[in-house]
């Protein structure tokens, strides 16, 4: 028998990636159960999504509170009251304090839409065509107090069309984030991806040795 992390999700919006987690995690054999989705905004979509399959969600208002010190207290009481073991954010839009993190190190992850170390921050599909970059895509890490810089975990690369706009590339990406965020919360559920001394270490995997290429040669 499988033997499941308790994993909550962290969403501010529509929770197109907390979805996919949940679809994944319907598979008794994958090694995370969904528990918690969070939401610093109770307007958030995410939060009616989440509950319509079955998880227990929640929004709470970020501006009822002195400083996000104070929220992420509250977050993180009720990630253990819940016994939570590890955090994905999922277009988690607020910063997490230094504090939370530190609390969390190693059992909380992320997915960005660009291919870390490049494009950190917002709008990367926009900066990226704009720099006129021939591959593109999303990644996974750990989560560090520095925004965007923790160890990478997966990647996962499309090229760019000639024609490519912010919105079909950020279409394209999606895809591939939904495919590698549950991918990478089964490696960090059963241990096969651990963070030690501030890399990731990956165990019983390697790279499949293939390239792409953009433009086609």
């Amino acid at each position: 028998m499988t033997v499941r992390k308790k994993t909550a999700i962290f969403i501010s919006g529509r929770g197109s990636n907390m979805r996919s987690l949940i679809e994944a995690a319907r598979d008794t054999e994958f090694p995370a159960s969904i528990e918690l989705v969070l939401a610093n905004n109770i307007t958030a979509p995410g939060i009616a999504a989440a509950r319509d399959a079955g998880v227990k969600s929640a929004g709470i208002v970020g501006s009822s509170f002195p400083d996000r010190l104070s929220f992420d207290k509250v977050l993180d009481e009720s990630l253990r009251s819940a016994a939570i073991e590890i955090v994905c954010l999922a277009g988690y839009m607020q910063v997490l304090t230094p504090w939370f993190v530190g609390r969390w190190l190693g059992r909380l992850i992320n997915i960005h839409p660009s291919l870390l170390p490049a494009y950190k921050g917002l709008h990367t599909h926009r900066r990226a065509l704009e720099d006129g970059v021939r591959i593109h895509g999303c990644t996974t890490h750990f989560v560090t107090p520095e925004l965007d810089s923790g160890p990478i975990i997966m990647q996962a690369a499309i090229d760019v069309g000639v024609s490519e706009n912010e919105t079909s590339l950020a279409a394209r990406v999606l895809e591939q984030e939904h495919l590698i965020y549950p991918r990478t919360l089964a490696l960090v559920a059963s241990g096969a991806a651990r963070l030690k001394e501030g890399r990731c270490v990956l165990e019983g995997h390697s790279s499949a040795g293939s390239a792409l290429v953009s433009p086609t040669i």
